[in-house]
């Protein structure tokens, strides 16, 4: 990550830009902030950084909109249409901007479902009419998640920001929602949970949704793979062992491993 930046105004759109050429990663922040439509969050160069700052928080960036080079250098040689191709399914991906010099991918990005494709040499005034376009979108799409969860305590209410969240358990017809303050009860389904929160979980097993942002450990034993979702991965760990169902162990591995780096592979 070459560039962090505060929140500012709420109203600005949040951006991050993926691009490997440093003076045109740097023209085009420029150009973005200056429209005062829109904040750079995070400036970086590759497909891996981009995936890492793209996490669900806390571990990775809110972002509203990725401005992605198409060619992209880097050791892994993806490309950034390659990031946009794996967000076709995410229903909660953010809005993506292809910002290169070639023309030839702009049919793919029409069926990728990109809102705008800028052509360099950028200028000020196109930059400016991509973020009122993104702007009016934004204003224009329904609210993207709950803002806080409420749970049950006995007969009181607890209230629970998303980010706090390890793994939401379904058991005996209840509901759990598991949290480095305890687990409580809640009144909705997986299903509905699921619904409202969209990419920031992800389904490892019919009865548990889990931030993947807290999975600390992947265990196998024979045929069983289990997933420890918590804080801490020493003697004094503190989370819960969350079993994997095993169509879903596969996925769940290459999920960790792509935003991950250290392991050799095949």
């Amino acid at each position: 990550m070459n560039e962090l930046t505060s929140a500012g105004d709420t109203h600005l759109l949040r951006a991050l830009v993926v691009e490997d050429e440093w003076p045109a990663r740097n023209y085009l922040v420029e150009l973005i902030e200056a429209s005062n439509l829109a904040e750079v969050v995070g400036a970086v160069a590759s497909v891996g950084e981009a995936r890492q700052a793209l996490q669900p928080a806390p571990a990775g960036l809110e972002v509203d909109v990725v401005f992605v080079d198409i060619a992209l250098g880097g050791v892994d040689d993806e490309t950034g249409l390659d990031l946009v191709r794996a967000s076709v399914k995410n229903p909660r991906r953010p809005m993506f901007v292809l910002a290169t010099a070639f023309k030839e991918h702009a049919i793919e990005a029409f069926e990728l479902g990109v809102d705008d494709y800028l052509l360099k040499p950028f200028t000020e005034e196109r930059v400016e009419q991509c973020l009122r376009r993104l702007s009016a979108r934004r204003r224009a799409s329904p609210a993207q998640s709950p803002l806080r969860i409420v749970a049950r305590r006995g007969k009181n209410l607890v209230f629970l920001e998303p980010n706090e969240v390890w793994a939401f358990e379904a058991a005996d017809r209840l509901t759990s929602v598991h949290t480095p303050h305890g687990t409580f009860d809640l009144d909705l389904s997986l299903s509905s949970i699921e619904a409202s929160f969209g990419r920031a979980l992800t389904r490892v097993h019919r009865n548990w949704l889990v931030n993947a942002a807290y999975i600390k450990e992947l265990e196998r034993d024979g045929g069983e793979t289990r997933i420890f979702v918590g804080i801490g991965i020493g003697p004094e760990r503190r989370g819960v062992s969350v079993p994997v169902a095993r169509e879903r162990a596969q996925s769940v591995r290459d999920m960790l491993l792509a935003s991950a780096t250290g392991l050799r592979r095949a």
